[in-house]
């Protein structure tokens, strides 16, 4: 028998903002397409009429759009499979329904919620299955002529699968090995609403699949328990030859204690667990997004992709295209991932300390012409600015706090720093030092440090205090890249025009 040709779909519900956790399914699924060759499907399941959120969908694809997850089949690419959003395949859907019900496989249930609930304080940890089914409602306790006059006249029902007790279900996991359940514990799950007129997930999920010809579906652990529904499922159809192969992912946890991550624990901690900003139609409010907080899209699916699989060596830092090549489930965990959002500030930084200066800088642009006249400025002193600080941001936006030194000259100064390095003699001192340095080029960064220093040592001048004297006149504190490395992009004139002003303007006793 020949091997199935891969195809993947990632099938989310648009009830809301898409979860990083779906993101991290998404992503595990593109790579396992890409590595073998296969399509990426993106389906949009929103049979549940009720939960749909307007903006969802549209939401969905711009933040795989973002991330590079690419799709070769769906709602905006097309595809010889679709419709690829289940409200548009109703008939499909039907066609199966009446297939289960004619094979004795399914049946009609008219209790009401109202029915049901009774039953629930009537009966502990009530379950509609073979126990319970005939003193129930439907098709198989009533009379055929009652359930057809009920039909008839309009009256709601669910379809609901005929679940056979006693049997042992085994789920083929390629994450897992196999996981056996008894069909006993199972319940007969409601597969159409006729209020609707829709399948539920079950249903359409199986489906679609079949449909589509999916060969793996690869999902989060949490849809587990449904597996064996699944295998039922494509039995009662004679689909079981073409069954995919399931992959349930581990759960990711909360940094902190027990359980899955939630909005919850983002709001807590302050990271984003959305991979774009999202503001709620209903009520307006706006949770922050990884792309809006500043990260790089391939920090985050590198971040994503390490958790709950690893290339089976210590290696973190990984492009999409090694990520493809080297992904296997051999190497994914079975046990949930706890979410490190530090390490995911780590993998931006990272990032961006991969990201070409020129690249970095016409990022940072917008941002600095909302401080100063970018026009002022050439692109090589930008560039300049932007490589020397580079290594101690985490994120963009970091850019302008620890480089805005170098697009304007300070006018107050750290009263901290005053206080500890600015002497009484540092005013002469540092009018000596400008002598020196008029003397120097600025271009030859070795040089001018070796001269001051030179003339530091040979005076027995305290080089900590002196160095940070002339620090605080050029920066206004006594942080910021390598000293030398800073006179060198602000220029003799500016950098002598700056120790000038602050000897001009500090006044130690009013950081008293």
């Amino acid at each position: 028998m020949a091997e199935r040709k891969v195809r993947v779909r990632f099938a989310p519900s648009p009830t809301g903002p898409l979860h990083i956790g779906g993101v991290r399914t998404a992503l595990y699924n593109y790579l396992f397409a890409r590595q073998h060759g296969g399509t990426m499907i993106l389906r949009i399941e929103d049979t549940d009429s009720n939960r749909f959120v307007p903006g969802a969908e549209d939401y969905i694809n711009e933040a795989l759009d973002w991330l590079g997850i690419g799709i070769d089949e769906g709602v905006r690419q097309g595809g010889n499979y679709g419709p690829y959003k289940q409200s548009e395949r109703r008939d499909i859907y039907h066609t199966y329904v009446k297939q289960l019900l004619d094979s004795g496989k399914a049946y009609i249930a008219f209790d009401t919620p109202q029915e049901l609930e009774q039953k629930r304080k009537q009966v502990k940890n009530f379950q509609y299955d073979a126990t319970t089914r005939m003193t129930m409602r439907n098709s198989l306790s009533l009379p055929a002529e009652q359930v057809k006059a009920l039909v008839d006249s309009g009256e709601n029902y669910v379809v609901r699968f005929k679940v056979e007790p006693g049997r042992d279900v085994v789920v083929h996991d390629l994450l897992r090995g196999d996981v056996t359940i008894n069909s006993s514990i199972l319940d007969d799950k409601v597969l159409y609403k006729k209020a609707d007129d829709l399948p539920t997930y079950h249903l359409a999920n199986i489906v679609d699949d079949h449909l589509m010809q999916v060969s793996h579906v690869i999902r989060g652990e949490e849809w587990l328990p449904s597996a064996p529904l699944h295998v039922l499922l494509y039995e009662a159809f004679g689909w079981a030859d073409t069954m995919p192969a399931f992959v349930h992912l581990p759960l990711l946890l909360k940094p902190d204690g027990k359980g899955k991550l939630s909005k919850r624990d983002g709001d807590r901690l302050g990271f984003p667990v959305f991979p774009l900003d999202w503001t709620d139609p209903a009520t307006g409010e706006v949770s922050s997004g990884y792309r809006e907080a500043g990260y790089l899209p391939q920090a985050v699916v590198n971040f994503l992709a390490l958790l709950g699989w690893n290339p089976g060596d210590d290696r973190e830092f990984m492009t999409m295209e090694e990520l493809t090549r080297d992904f296997s489930f051999a190497h994914c965990s079975k046990s949930g991932a706890k979410f490190d959002f530090e390490k995911a500030k780590w993998f931006n930084h990272e990032y961006l300390l991969h990201t070409p200066d020129a690249e970095l800088a016409r990022d940072f642009k917008p941002l600095l012409a909302q401080h100063v006249d970018v026009a002022r400025y050439s692109d090589d002193y930008i560039v300049a600015a932007v490589a020397s600080v580079k290594n101690r941001i985490n994120f963009l936006k970091d850019l302008w706090p620890n480089a805005h030194f170098y697009f304007e000259a300070p006018t107050e100064y750290n009263a901290k720093d005053v206080r500890k390095r600015w002497k009484d003699d540092t005013p002469r001192l540092l009018t000596e030092l400008i002598a020196i340095l008029e003397t120097q080029d600025f271009d030859n960064v070795e040089s001018t440090e070796q001269a001051v220093m030179h003339w530091i040592d040979g005076n027995g001048i305290h080089k900590g205090n002196l160095m940070n004297a002339m620090r605080l006149t050029v920066v206004g504190e006594c942080k910021g890249p390598g000293m030398f490395d800073i006179t060198k992009i602000l220029g003799k004139q500016e950098t002598i025009a700056r120790i000038k002003r602050g000897i001009d303007t500090i006044k130690p006793e009013a950081a008293q």
